[in-house]
């Protein structure tokens, strides 16, 4: 270990010492009585930190012998994540203090679930992959069963767990078959046995584990089975947080292991991620259709996005890591607007998650209505929206790639997904009278929900400097 590898890995290190020393601040102050402040340091920290990596740059380096890998696309992907945590926690404040859930370990842990997210997209070697996601994993498995007293939210805990430990032990098998045929856990060495011939057969079993415990982490069907619970009995901001970073965190992954372990035979993968992004489009899109509960409605909506995520990586090239990207910024900033809304439904100051409590919802706020129906729109990929550029980025990908099959049944999933956005749209426009929810939005929340529809909107003139960003990024993964 030399400075230079200590220099690398600043952001990291600077943000979990400051998990490290708000956790002995708050357990030294008076713990709850010191959570808001912390919980807006940390998100001070960590846009900080987004801005001092974003303005980085230079050339790829690799610290601790090619453990850790600081490259465009790993400082792409730890941008992305540190915006979006940091929005869903100041989003978050007003809707955990008023019911009592405001506790000060619960920004401390999406800090160090943020450290092991960024330690995911710069692994370089299978024991870097594992250590950021397993640190990623344990921070997530205790705040989904934040509120204690739910039986709804232990349950999402202990289901969220015992998966996760499902996933962990396949992916741990995987990576053992692959240092056994390869003789190396770092990505490098395995893409050199790789390079040598036809991929052995041990090596492609381990391929297959290592894929099947990250379609876990992406909730990829037909490994999405924890999704809809965790997303209904978690707190609503922890499932805000479910459906944003960790989803940009685990397809920066994916995308790492695929070209920088098995670049070199992207057809030996490709046909398994197609697979995976086909199951999970069409489940996705059909399953959510029954849905009444606005918090498992997106769950189902995440699956189904993150198969056209996984399309783009099908491609197996660089324009498809590229639109991929794009894909992932895009769709993490509709969820944060979207659960900005969500955070808001109350009635009575309780909670609300009927979808059928929107009925009518345009004739008492006329505006917040437009914003909610510019932000479901673009989920549903409605041109001129911003989420049709992205899945426009994917399904051109894929063609260019020789999936023209994978493109016409995405284009199909999307017209089968767009009925449950356009349900919520018809509601609140054309729905019966109902008892009206409270007026009330915080202003953090406003200026993220307000924020990202503008977004959707105006983004389509440039796609606000992504494209490039993520086109550079694209281009340092698959050399």
């Amino acid at each position: 270990m030399t400075s230079a590898d200590f220099s690398i890995i600043l952001p990291e290190l600077l943000l979990a010492l400051f998990a490290m020393i708000a956790l002995l601040a708050g357990v030294w102050t008076g713990k709850d009585k010191v959570a808001r402040p912390i919980l807006w340091a940390t998100v001070a920290v960590m846009l900080v930190l987004a801005a001092l990596i974003a303005v980085a740059g230079g050339a790829s380096r690799t610290a601790f012998g090619g453990l850790f890998l600081d490259d465009a696309f790993a400082r792409f992907a730890k941008v992305a994540v540190l915006l979006s945590a940091a929005a869903v926690l100041a989003m978050s404040v007003d809707y955990l203090t008023r019911r009592g859930l405001l506790r000060f370990e619960y920004p401390i842990l999406i800090a160090l679930a943020v450290v092991g997210m960024m330690m995911m997209v710069s692994a370089g070697d299978l024991m870097s992959l594992y250590l950021g996601l397993e640190l990623q994993s344990l921070a997530l498995y205790i705040v989904a069963a934040l509120r204690r007293d739910s039986v709804k939210s232990t349950e999402a805990g202990l289901k969220y767990f015992v998966l996760g430990a499902l996933s962990s032990g396949l992916l741990l098998y995987g990576a053992s078959l692959t240092y056994g045929f390869a003789g190396t856990t770092e990505f490098a060495g395995i893409l050199s046995v790789v390079r040598e011939g036809e991929m052995p057969l041990g090596l492609m079993f381990g391929l297959v584990f290592l894929i099947t415990g990250l379609a876990f982490k992406v909730s990829a069907v037909p490994f999405h089975m924890w999704t809809p619970d965790v997303y209904e009995g978690s707190p609503t901001p922890v499932t805000a947080f479910f459906a944003t970073a960790p989803k940009i965190a685990a397809m920066a992954l994916f995308a790492r292991l695929v070209h920088d372990a098995f670049g070199t035979v992207p057809g030996d993968w490709g046909q398994v991620v197609a697979a995976l992004a086909v199951a999970s489009m069409f489940l996705g899109a059909i399953a959510a259709i029954g849905q009444k509960n606005i918090k498992r409605l997106m769950a189902y909506s995440s699956i189904s996005h993150m198969g056209f995520a996984l399309v783009g990586l099908a491609a197996g090239s660089a324009l498809g890591v590229q639109a991929m990207l794009i894909y992932v910024a895009i769709y993490v900033a509709m969820n944060i607007g979207t659960f900005a809304f969500i955070l808001s439904m109350e009635r009575d100051g309780q909670p609300v998650t009927d979808i059928s409590a929107l009925n009518y919802y345009a004739r008492r706020e006329p505006l917040k209505a437009l914003a909610l129906l510019v932000l479901l729109f673009s989920l549903a990929g409605v041109p001129p929206m911003l989420g049709f550029f992205g899945k426009f980025a994917v399904l051109s990908a894929a063609v260019k790639a020789g999936y023209v099959w994978l493109a016409v049944l995405g284009v199909i999933a999307s017209v089968i997904g767009a009925f449950y956005y356009i349900r919520i749209v018809y509601f609140m426009y054309f729905g019966t009278e109902t008892d009206p929810l409270d007026r009330r939005m915080p202003a953090v929340q406003w200026v993220l929900f307000m924020g990202s529809a503008v977004v959707m909107l105006v983004g389509i003139v440039n796609l606000f400097g992504i494209e490039g960003a993520a086109g550079t990024a694209a281009a340092a993964l698959v050399r």
